[in-house]
């Protein structure tokens, strides 16, 4: 097997290093083991940006005190994970001065003779990137402002030091994988769904038991992409009550949205929308993952142009927080509507990981005509810019005057104006405003 590159953070103490550490091994929830170091432990995952994948390895303590002069033992340690890196990563504090202790990092870094790149860290304000061109006086001329808390940069960050790496040995044969869990109250057809899902492509690869949940997922292939389906079969009306079931469903559901990234709502179209549905659709919503509204045994309707336009308005009624969310009509024991579901779950998916530069994303906001967004009970906000902090679910930071607070229903408008620019099918988009400093 090929070592993978490894990319090495150094700095001192309480710029930021683990967070930003977390912020890259967290783009691929990769598991952080703890290695043992010499005289403390080192910390390091697997990264992955643009199907390269690398490691991570975080040097916490480097630098040490107040005093400018860094310990030999802690230095000792540091060159065991320098000398193995291809790339490295200094860390300073974008809110602070420059140090003794940085100068003499950054010096004794140079003479390495590895690939350096600064990270300015704590940079989330447009004052703060611009007076982190002041820390070009180390002598690193590959600077990057960044903001491992709120994301901002690290985009820029990865591509950077990944520029040089090669595609992952299996990147070319690594199936894109979608995680999706089928939720619902009891009896609206959720294991149907399951089987009809495994069984429509005749290619269910195999059943692995969960590692963190009880149940039992089904990975299905269809056209090289695997979807991973959470078997939720056990949710059956077997209690006392009536209110026992509904419980189960609400626990369970719970569950099962926590590990996914698509929620396929299942509703019984002959019962329509209950107040159950919409409290499990409410926590796929509040818990940021994409969904979809699967109206189930389509095929026992009469009179379906009615019953669609009911459906369509007690949706709006009873689900409207799920205006994004596709809906279809669907039979999973006929197998009506099957086919365009892995079509609807992969333009789902795409849309989910969607990311948007951001310098298109402040062309996006030129354009729009930000009186319509204002109303008699608020002002015209002064904006500064908008930039994407992550993606899965997709996660915007909207610069504006601390002075002139934005009305939830400017808020509102903007993530429907980058909806009807940029997509988004599907998933709800996150929207936060930091105030220009």
């Amino acid at each position: 097997m090929q070592q993978l590159p490894t990319v090495v953070i150094v700095g001192r103490p309480n710029v930021g290093k683990s967070m930003l550490f977390n912020r890259l091994t967290g783009l691929r929830r990769a598991i952080v083991t703890d290695e043992p170091g010499i005289t403390r432990d080192r910390i390091q995952g697997e990264a992955e940006w643009m199907g390269k994948r690398f490691e991570v390895v975080d040097t916490g303590g480097l630098v040490v005190g107040e005093s400018a002069e860094i310990p030999t033992k802690i230095l000792e340690q540091a060159r065991v994970a320098i000398e193995q890196a291809e790339q490295v990563i200094m860390v300073v504090d974008g809110r602070s001065e420059l140090t003794a202790s940085d100068r003499e990092l950054a010096q004794l870094l140079r003479r390495t003779g590895k690939p350096l790149v600064l990270a300015v860290n704590k940079t989330d304000s447009v004052t703060l990137v611009a007076r982190a061109q002041a820390f070009y006086e180390l002598g690193i001329s590959r600077l990057i402002p960044v903001s491992a808390e709120h994301g901002l940069g690290v985009d820029d960050l990865l591509d950077e030091i990944t520029a040089a790496f090669p595609s992952s040995p299996e990147a070319e044969e690594r199936r894109e994988e979608i995680n999706i869990a089928i939720i619902g109250r009891p009896n609206v057809g959720k294991s149907t769904l399951l089987n009809r899902l495994a069984q429509a492509e005749r290619a269910i690869v195999s059943e692995i038991p969960g590692t963190t949940r009880d149940a039992v997922d089904t990975l299905v292939e269809q056209d090289g992409v695997l979807y991973r389906l959470v078997d939720t079969a056990g949710i059956r009306r077997k209690g006392k009550t009536e209110l026992l079931a509904e419980k189960l469903s609400v626990v369970m559901a719970r569950r099962h949205i926590r590990l996914c990234d698509i929620a396929l709502l299942l509703i019984d179209s002959l019962e329509g929308i209950t107040a159950l549905d919409a409290t499990i659709g409410g926590y796929a919503h509040q818990s940021g993952k994409s969904v979809m509204v699967l109206f189930n045994k389509w095929d026992q309707v009469s009179e379906r142009r009615a019953a669609a336009k009911a459906l369509q308005e007690e949706t709006d009624r009873r689900l409207k927080f799920l205006d994004y969310a596709p809906k279809l009509f669907i039979s999973a024991k006929s197998g009506l509507g099957m086919s365009k579901l892995f079509l609807a779950i992969r333009d789902v998916a795409a849309a989910r990981r969607l990311r948007i530069p951001t310098a298109e994303l402040n062309r996006f906001l030129h354009s729009v005509d930000l009186e319509r967004g204002t109303t008699p009970a608020s002002r015209r906000p002064k904006i500064y810019y908008l930039t994407q902090a992550s993606a899965s679910p997709p996660c915007f930071i909207l610069f504006a005057d601390k002075a002139r607070p934005l009305h939830f229903s400017f808020e509102r408008f903007l993530i429907n104006q980058l909806r009807r620019k940029f997509g988004f099918v599907g998933t709800p988009i996150l929207l936060k405003v930091r105030a220009h400093h």
